[in-house]
């Protein structure tokens, strides 16, 4: 049976776009009609999850609540979202809402699995707000997988790169944004990370798989492929010089 997919986005606008585009580009079909129905919750007011982990910022838990309520409404037959620190609050939204809605941290997990070699060590690039929160370092553990995290200055850049006035969230996906994101992921596989996990929306819009010397973890790309599955549709066949 074919469903329709909800997207609870907004956390940033590009990222929840960047979702939805993989969501086309990696569905099997060859007209629109083969494509599947998707419906785009994309509230850019959601507070900032990271300033509501750390230092007790307003909760973005109520408008993720009206955002899963509009979805649900507008008839989507189960929820993604496109926001790995907004996963924070997940558990909170299932206690409230009985609705079908996937988990990117833990279907990262399973692909991880899948993916990596017997030294399971993984590197880290997110939110400070989910590094702190220990999001991918709680549920990566449970299956022997360390997860490795930049230092405490890496960590500040990263934010600087994100966050920033010239970071990604403010729509520069080149220069030194880029080039940090680029820098720590090395220094990462430096201190013997076998994986990177792209752990922010926002990082896959600048950190590429050929970009690093080992398998980049993409959260995004594996949520929308679950998504894809899940609606009762085929992936796209992989050819060479596609992502």
């Amino acid at each position: 049976m074919k469903k329709t997919i909800g997207i609870l986005g907004g956390m940033g606008p590009e990222a929840t776009a960047h979702f939805l585009e993989l969501i086309i580009k990696n569905t099997k079909a060859s007209k629109d009609q083969e494509h599947i129905p998707v419906i785009v919750h994309n509230n850019p007011k959601i507070p900032a999850r990271s300033d509501a982990i750390l230092a007790n910022g307003e909760s973005p838990l109520p408008l993720l609540l009206e955002g899963v309520r509009t979805l649900w409404g507008a008839g989507a037959d189960f929820i993604a979202m496109p926001c790995v620190t907004a996963h924070y609050y997940w558990n909170d939204i299932m206690a409230r809402e009985k609705v079908s809605f996937l988990n990117l941290l833990d279907e990262t997990l399973l692909y991880a699995v899948k993916v990596l070699p017997e030294e399971k060590r993984v590197g880290l690039i997110a939110s400070t707000g989910t590094v702190k929160s220990r999001l991918f370092h709680d549920v990566f553990e449970k299956e022997g997988i360390e997860i490795i995290t930049p230092d405490e200055k890496e960590q500040e850049q990263v934010m600087e790169a994100i966050f920033g006035e010239e970071g990604i969230k403010a729509g520069y996906t080149t220069g030194q944004a880029r080039e940090t994101i680029y820098r720590v992921a090395a220094s990462l596989i430096q201190k013997g990370a076998k994986a990177v996990i792209a752990g922010c929306t926002e990082v896959p819009l600048v950190l590429k798989d050929d970009d690093i010397p080992v398998a980049l973890i993409d959260p995004l790309q594996v949520l929308a492929e679950v998504s894809i599955l899940k609606a009762g549709y085929e992936l796209k066949e992989k050819t060479e010089g596609t992502e």
